[in-house]
């Protein structure tokens, strides 16, 4: 009968004959403490569920780097390129993504040694910066004066064999930043580009076509290709 009352009294069903009254005030504390308990529960057991469906780790594993990022003249100025992708038919909205330069320095004290963070900041043409990641997107960073990246590409983009920017020891951070369309959960991918893996002196190869039916089309056979680009060898 007690259980056959707390199944009533958490589902709401009703009990029919059965009622507290002011006559037992123990029995109402005693509900009262049931129903805190019980709610209590119900949201924790469902929070569990639905990050356990989220996934979001899992939903990151969709998300695709460009094997390399590379540097070539964009509008006037040079400009490393990362190229990113979804792999997965969910989307991904309001996608946006930032970069961390890291490298070692030596501190104020000039004598211990610390990891020094800057921020590279990341365009997309287009007209916004948080896009749909429904196709391959090319996200640009300008090299220009206020660029992080600018003494490097002092010290290396006219010297070697033009491919490569092997000159300092730094390791560039990018992070992806979306919202899943299903869930609304918060999704974030991110890589890294050691100096041999930033080319100089090349393009990413155009992975998007349109079809004779007017549909949007994705080579991702091509995504990690790159092209040279004449006159920096």
């Amino acid at each position: 009968a007690a259980f056959l009352f707390s199944l009533e009294s958490q589902t709401t069903i009703g009990y029919g004959y059965r009622y507290i009254s002011e006559e037992c005030p123990a029995a109402i504390l005693l509900l009262v403490v049931q129903l805190i308990l019980t709610t209590l529960l119900e949201v924790f057991i469902t929070g569990t569920f639905l990050a356990k469906v989220a996934r979001p780790k899992k939903r990151a594993e969709g998300v695709r780097f460009s094997r390399h990022a590379v540097v070539s003249p964009r509008l006037g100025c040079l400009a490393l390129q990362v190229r990113v992708a979804n792999v997965r038919r969910s989307l991904l909205l309001g996608c946006q993504v930032s970069g961390k330069l890291l490298r070692a320095g030596l501190a104020q004290d000039g004598v211990s040694m610390q990891l020094q963070q800057a921020d590279v900041i990341f365009r997309l043409d287009g007209g916004t910066d948080s896009p749909f990641l429904v196709l391959p997107l090319t996200f640009h960073h300008p090299i220009d004066q206020d660029s992080p990246l600018a003494a490097v590409a002092l010290g290396q983009g006219r010297a070697g064999d033009g491919v490569r920017v092997p000159d300092d020891a730094f390791e560039l951070v990018v992070i992806l930043s979306g919202t899943v369309e299903s869930t609304s959960a918060l999704c974030q991918a991110r890589t890294s580009y050691l100096p041999e893996e930033i080319m100089w002196g090349y393009e990413f190869c155009p992975v998007v076509s349109l079809s004779p039916s007017g549909k949007y089309l994705a080579d991702f056979a091509s995504f990690d290709r790159m092209l040279r680009v004449p006159g920096m060898e």
